[in-house]
């Protein structure tokens, strides 16, 4: 240990750039979204100290420009899995025994290189590889990765100074261990700073990884290694492979040494990989931790006292920044009818306003969706409500594959509040509206808490304190995140840690100290400074 106990600078939530016509952030990230866009790269794989560009590679391609290559992601196979878990396996000792204040300086280190010099290059990559304009990648990939270690030192630093009382004659110490093995991370495409902190969180409590990110994440995935390879985390920390999702996990959750799953994607995939862990639980030396954010349906819920333009913006933002691909994104709407029309009437206005197209083009609020699937899956959902004779398309309903997977914001309503699209996940920008009687604000609470299987984000817009009490009373496991008047998405790390139950995941909030005590297993030492030296108590006389 360390002769000394340290302090850590408070942690500041990164301020988010405006990039206005003519400022210099504005200049440099177009600029390097040029670069990236006509330099294509080679993603290798990350295995110790190698980087290993595999003969079998697939395409990386802008979902809004899908026809253009910027490069090729490497194609783990069998060997170079276990290879990787071999390499977290062999710097494990030296890593976890490293003195927290020199792993606590690199991931700070790492931050300062996400919101300066690497600042330009993480936003023109998630705006490239994902689809997102300036302002979702800069408080994605700038501003929430930098949030996320930054905040995260400060919560190890806590957890590390929470120590048992002190007996008489003993001294008592709590120490807190890595887990004993290697962590599994997978990492969805929708969040830049999702994928890297799912690596950071472990790793800073002396963890080693085994990365999968996701196929269409892979150019930022290689801005996040160059990141942390410049920051200080040794080769072997943190090892990324890719390619075929179930060949890497079959082999990583058959491994004895396998401690942990940190992951952010599907409900039905997470659902596979606990079955898949629990048939294995025999093979391995320690019970798994497992933690997963997964889907969600998440409302609005409007009062009659809500006020409409309020209501308006949060369906509007909610519903359809990042073209409704968070798992936050607000996708089913409850409102009364004495001011449902004028809600309505305000969302499509916002809808015709909404400029289409490319992220280079940074007056457009919408881009496209992320690959030919998800586009399909949308396109099945808006041509079924066409049909329907109890749901009307209020705006959108077009789309078009032929340059970019682009499907123009949709808002359906509807007379019945099961339907599909009120209770099925869709993951796109497509928003359905259920009115409802005014006076029948308490049965539509109830349709609001059972309709979905999901519990991630919810939102209440009201104006009347009795209301939002008994709402909030009455939605209590509806959402691991509340809101009230406001959209139910955009989480800040260090103001409102994120996750939700039910279907959505284990709730182990990102971006705070109860999820990074999952990452580690604690060791109560007692020293007794005196021992006894007779076995008989005083009673005993």
């Amino acid at each position: 240990m360390s002769n000394g106990f340290f302090s850590y600078p408070k942690p500041l939530n990164e301020p988010v750039l405006n990039y206005r016509a003519g400022s210099n952030e504005r200049n440099e990230v177009l600029a390097t979204y040029k670069n990236m866009y006509s330099n294509p790269v080679t993603v290798p794989l990350y295995i110790g100290e190698e980087k290993i560009v595999t003969e079998k590679r697939a395409n990386m391609a802008p979902p809004h420009d899908h026809k253009h290559v910027l490069g090729t992601y490497s194609l783990a196979e069998k060997a170079h899995i276990e290879d990787a878990i071999t390499a977290a396996l062999a710097v494990k000792s030296k890593w976890e025994s490293m003195s927290f204040e020199h792993r606590a300086s690199i991931f700070l280190k790492a931050a300062d290189l996400i919101a300066g010099p690497y600042r330009a290059k993480i936003n023109a990559s998630t705006m490239l590889a994902q689809s997102k304009n300036i302002f979702q990648a800069e408080i994605d990939a700038a501003c929430e990765f930098a949030d996320f270690l930054r905040f995260g030192v400060a919560f190890a630093a806590d957890i590390y100074a929470q120590q048992p009382i002190q007996g008489e004659g003993v001294i008592n110490r709590l120490e807190y261990r890595a887990l004993e093995g290697f962590v599994y991370a997978i990492t969805p495409f929708n969040f830049t700073a999702i994928a890297g902190n799912i690596c950071a969180a472990p790793a800073l409590m002396g963890n080693v990884i085994v990365w999968k990110p996701s196929d269409h994440q892979m150019l930022s995935a290689k801005v996040i290694m160059d990141i942390f390879e410049e920051a200080g985390v040794p080769a072997g920390v943190i090892n990324l492979v890719s390619g075929d999702p179930v060949l890497i996990s079959d082999i990583v959750l058959a491994h004895k040494n396998f401690a942990g799953l940190h992951f952010t994607g599907s409900t039905e995939v997470f659902k596979n990989l606990w079955t898949q862990i629990g048939n294995n639980l025999s093979t391995y030396q320690n019970y798994p931790r497992v933690v997963g954010e997964t889907g969600g349906k998440d409302f609005i819920f409007a009062h009659h006292t809500a006020d409409i333009s309020t209501v308006i913006t949060a369906i509007t933002r909610g519903g359809y920044e990042y073209q409704g691909q968070k798992c936050s994104a607000a996708s089913r709407i409850y409102l009364p009818a004495s001011i449902a029309d004028a809600i309505i009437t305000g969302v499509i206005e916002n809808i015709k306003c909404f400029s289409i197209g490319s992220p280079e083009d940074m007056n457009n609020f919408i881009t496209a969706v992320i690959h030919e699937k998800s586009f399909d899956k949308l396109v099945h959902y808006i041509e079924q409500a066409k049909q329907d004779a109890d749901v009307e398309v209020l705006a959108g309903g077009s789309y078009d594959k032929s340059a970019g997977y682009f499907v123009h914001p949709t808002l359906l309503k509807t007379t019945n509040p099961h339907y599909t699209t009120m209770e099925t996940e869709l993951f796109g920008p497509v928003v359905t509206v259920y009115i409802y009687e005014d006076s029948e604000w308490e049965t539509t609470l109830e349709l609001v808490n059972t309709t979905s299987e999901y519990a991630l984000t919810g939102a209440i817009i009201a104006q009347d304190r009795v209301f939002i009490e008994n709402a909030s009373k009455k939605l209590r496991h509806a959402a691991g995140n509340f809101y009230i008047n406001d959209k139910p998405s955009g989480a800040v790390v260090g103001q409102q840690p994120f996750g939700g139950s039910r279907a959505s995941g284990t709730n182990d909030k990102a971006g705070s100290a109860l999820n990074l005590l999952r990452w580690v297993s604690p060791r109560l030492i007692k020293e007794t400074l005196v021992p006894a030296t007779d076995y008989r108590y005083p009673c005993m006389d």
